[in-house]
């Protein structure tokens, strides 16, 4: 499966840390995320995580237009609800093409958890069926 790994500043210290816990499962699948998020998920596991731009930059919006071309399957997306975030607009866009095309987004740790244990016990599998 496709998995994107998105974190805000506050949060990539929980996004390694999930990361790290869960690389035997990880490590199965193919991992992009934002600039920073994928360099320092490099330097702290041994995944290969293809980067795009920072969030900021467009990296959402270009982790947004893989979701809407149907190449990504999961989106895992430590956000910090506490910080205003200038890409705001950017954000919320995503989170609307997971809904509309049906990827499973995690927005914290809890929700992330319960994804990758699904995606390990291969319950995913539904997702075949609805694709275009």
């Amino acid at each position: 499966m496709n998995i994107a790994l998105i974190a805000h500043d506050m949060k990539k210290e929980m996004m390694i840390n999930f990361v790290i816990a869960y690389e035997n499962i990880l490590s199965k699948h193919n991992l992009c995320a934002t600039g920073t998020t994928g360099k320092k998920i490099m330097e702290a596991t041994n995944l290969k995580v293809h980067r795009y731009q920072s969030g900021p930059q467009g990296g959402d919006q270009q982790i947004g237009a893989e979701i809407a071309n149907n190449r990504m399957d999961i989106v895992i997306f430590f956000r910090d609800p506490l910080t205003a975030q200038p890409h705001e607009p950017d954000i919320q866009a995503l989170i609307r093409l997971c809904d509309v095309h049906m990827i499973p987004m995690a927005t914290n740790i809890a929700s992330a958890e319960i994804l990758i244990k699904a995606l390990e016990r291969g319950d995913l599998g539904w997702r075949n069926l609805v694709k275009k």
